[in-house]
């Protein structure tokens, strides 16, 4: 599967992925588009899944006829993101086109 980190997706998860293509917004030159200028380049580029930490977007972006998932991390920190590599592995196989699947990152508080 080819996936796109945006900026916020923390880029030790890439190693947590599996065998997939990962390309990061950085990489890529689209680290200052807009998420619809992004979402639109990564779709012609293949990409099916977009790792955001921008939890508005599902909001922000009509995602119809899309031919790209989104998995929004709910928390950008590493040592909590770490934690939850089942569960945002999950997300990944779940989420389709055109969709947005929010995976909870816990903080550790209250535990």
């Amino acid at each position: 599967m080819k996936l796109l980190f945006d900026n916020g997706a923390p880029a030790p998860l890439r190693r947590r992925l599996g065998d997939h293509i990962i390309h990061t917004a950085a990489r890529m030159g689209w680290a200052n588009l807009r998420n619809g200028d992004m979402l639109d380049r990564a779709g012609e580029n293949g990409c099916e899944v977009l790792f955001t930490t921008e939890q508005s977007i599902r909001y922000q972006q009509n995602l119809t006829g899309r031919t790209i998932g989104i998995v929004v991390l709910m928390n950008p920190r590493w040592p909590f993101v770490r934690l939850c590599t089942v569960e945002i592995r999950d997300a990944l196989y779940t989420v389709h086109a055109g969709e947005v699947v929010e995976v909870p990152i816990p903080t550790g508080r209250g535990r």
